[in-house]
């Protein structure tokens, strides 16, 4: 029997992106699976419904209104939820501004059916044309091909989570599939039963950790997470969140230590109490008040704009 798989697509005012991601999904080998595509709409307050409805004439997907924006966590927990009541095997959560090659099922799931106890795969993925960080570094053939994810690790000395390869040409040096420390939430394929034991994304993040959150939980419950480089993926790599953003500053600033008080080791969990003193007394308007939450226990959307 064909095997069952999800992809939830979470779109919050992006539907020409969210669009964009649905035409390549519609071109995607499905010849030994079967694939329903979910949107998850986070409240969006432009014309995203009317446009994504309108769409549905062209391709068949169903669509999830939330009625607030439940953030990147909560938003893509709500498709996983209907992944689970609805027996799939495999759910795909995937960013709205990404682009995906024809065979990238056929490629991530084969990770599944070769190695065993495999709880979660990512794909290589390469900045979409135009949205790399640093554009003046590259010729015309190199566009498309610069990496920015082939594997997650995290840094516990800095808390943070790190995406290899990223800025680098590929010249086929990401061709192992290899286990990573954390698969990245633009990109991730799950098994469903996994998911139903360790749980879902910890909404308490609201963005940014989750991914190497819900990693770690995986990991720790015996599955391996997995980087599959023939998968592959083309980010638009927001710019808006890089770092200084308010953005940034704000769930970064305290969801590290949500994350790390949590996870790192106690050096490190001093090391960041004393920064978040620092950042306090010395940081950023958003630093500060990123931190303030963190002790007052705002999770979630927080004190976010």
């Amino acid at each position: 029997m064909k095997k069952k798989v999800t992809t939830i697509v979470l779109n919050w005012n992006g539907w020409k992106d969210t669009i964009s991601c649905l035409e390549s999904l519609s071109l995607v080998d499905t010849s030994s699976f079967d694939l329903e595509v979910l949107v998850v709409d986070n409240a969006s307050n432009d014309d995203s419904i009317h446009k994504l409805e309108e769409y549905k004439k062209k391709f068949d997907f169903k669509l999830i209104q939330n009625t607030s924006n439940l953030g990147f966590a909560e938003g893509n927990n709500v498709g996983l939820r209907y992944a689970i009541s609805k027996g799939f095997d495999y759910a795909m959560v995937l960013n709205n501004d990404t682009l995906v090659d024809r065979k990238i099922f056929l490629h991530l799931l084969s990770v599944f059916e070769d190695n065993g106890r495999v709880g979660v795969v990512s794909p290589k993925i390469y900045f979409a044309k135009g949205f790399e960080f640093h554009k003046e570094r590259y010729s015309t053939r190199d566009l498309g091909r610069v990496i920015w994810y082939a594997g997650g690790k995290v840094d516990w000395n800095n808390v943070m989570g790190i995406n290899l390869g990223v800025d680098e040409v590929d010249q086929g040096q990401f061709e192992e599939i290899k286990e990573v420390d954390f698969a990245t939430g633009c990109s991730s394929i799950f098994s469903v039963p996994v998911l139903k034991k360790v749980g879902l994304y910890d909404k308490r993040y609201f963005m940014y950790f989750e991914d190497v959150d819900l990693s770690l939980r995986i990991k720790k419950a015996g599955y391996k997470v997995l980087f599959q480089p023939k998968g592959i993926v083309w980010h638009k790599v927001a710019q808006s969140s890089n770092i200084g953003s308010d953005l940034n500053d704000y769930f970064i600033s305290r969801n590290r230590l949500l994350f790390g008080l949590k996870y790192a080791q106690l050096r490190t969990k001093i090391a960041l109490f004393r920064e978040s003193l620092r950042f306090l007394l010395r940081g950023r308007k958003w630093q500060k008040i990123g931190v303030r939450d963190f002790y007052l226990g705002k999770f979630g959307k927080g004190s976010w704009k």
